[in-house]
């Protein structure tokens, strides 16, 4: 894919930046005691490092990515530094994700969403209704295939230290939206992925993909019908203000991850990727925390403001619509599909 010269430019200022980072760190080994051999004197250096997070600086990842920080300074004594930068100020999410791979950017926050472009069993998330309920996901994401496919970006030059909570995508639309039913002739925005748009067909809508900022216009005048996300965003972006019937289907959970470079990771030592692991595992219940609080106060506003909420309390009807959907793709997941249906039991 050709780069513009502006992207060239960014990429390179942030290789730049890093190169003096590392250059920087590798003569400041003396802040711990060495026993003389190269891992022990590695375990003494200090480092400053850079996270980036394309949310705003109040939102929830942020909010967790601020605790990770702040976990591995304490840590390390304070030899191991890492600045936030929110709001994608180091770049949207795609070239963020370069500069990691790169070792330009040590840390990012990213969905799980467009990893899958770099580690193909982490598409199992846009599959639909895999994941009966939070507690479900949670547990499929702390057991065993969970973690491995955490580590599964590493051939694509990143680690994956820790998932984050996103909450569960569910159905808004300007028409009644009183059960599975009334999704049928609907016309549904979704993102570009071919696993969406199987699953508005299976749901009797018509898949209309279109870019995220063109959906409340679309909306306001008739364009599309209806759109899917998940409470926040279904505030932020205003859409409540225009399509006022809600149903909590929880279609898709895809959870955020918290990865490190690995040109970065196979630089420092055993103990100090201890500490960044150990941080990052501690700092999901902060976010976990902040997402719960962001998601009562996003439903508090919905309800205030008139939008008719309809809470699917039995989703088994739209698990079963969605078979055919499911199947095409089993092929592709099903070891993790066998151990997210394990981790029900």
């Amino acid at each position: 894919m050709k780069k513009s010269p502006k992207r060239l430019s960014v990429m390179l200022t942030a290789v730049l930046g890093a190169s003096l980072v590392l250059s920087a760190c590798s003569g400041t080994g003396n802040s711990a005691k060495t026993s003389g051999d190269s891992d022990s004197k590695s375990q003494g250096k200090t480092y400053t490092f850079r996270l980036a997070d394309t949310h705003p600086d109040n939102y929830p990842t942020v909010l967790g990515d601020k605790k990770f920080a702040e976990l591995v300074n304490k840590k390390s004594n304070g030899r191991i530094k890492i600045s936030v930068f929110p709001n994608g100020q180091l770049g949207d999410e795609k070239s963020v994700i370069e500069q990691v791979q790169l070792g330009a950017v040590e840390f990012t926050r990213v969905s799980a969403g467009p990893l899958a472009e770099f580690s193909k069993p982490l598409g199992v998330f846009s599959l639909p209704y895999i994941f009966d309920n939070s507690e479900h996901e949670w547990k499929f994401l702390n057991g065993e295939k969970g973690q491995e496919m955490l580590k599964s970006l590493e051939a694509s030059k990143m680690e994956g230290l820790a998932y984050y909570d996103s909450g569960a995508r569910s159905f808004y639309s300007t028409k009644p939206l009183k059960d599975l039913n009334d999704l049928k002739g609907q016309k549904i925005r979704v993102q570009q992925n071919q696993i969406n748009i199987d699953l508005i067909a299976a749901l009797g809508g018509s898949a209309t993909p279109m870019p995220y900022g063109e959906v409340f216009s679309s909306l306001q005048t008739g364009v599309i019908d209806a759109a899917e996300n998940n409470a926040p965003s279904y505030v932020s972006a205003n859409h409540y203000q225009v399509a006022k019937n809600l149903i909590l289907d929880g279609h898709q959970r895809v959870p955020e991850i918290l990865l490190a470079s690995k040109t970065i990771w196979d630089k420092i030592s055993d103990a100090d990727k201890k500490i960044i692991q150990e941080a990052a595992k501690e700092s999901v219940e902060t976010e976990r925390a902040e997402w719960e609080k962001m998601e009562e106060d996003s439903q508090k506003k919905i309800e205030d403001s008139g939008v008719k909420i309809v809470e699917v309390k039995d989703l088994k009807p739209w698990q079963k619509k969605v078979e055919p959907v499911i199947e095409k793709y089993r092929a592709d997941y099903g070891d993790i599909l066998d151990a997210i249906d394990k981790a029900r039991k």
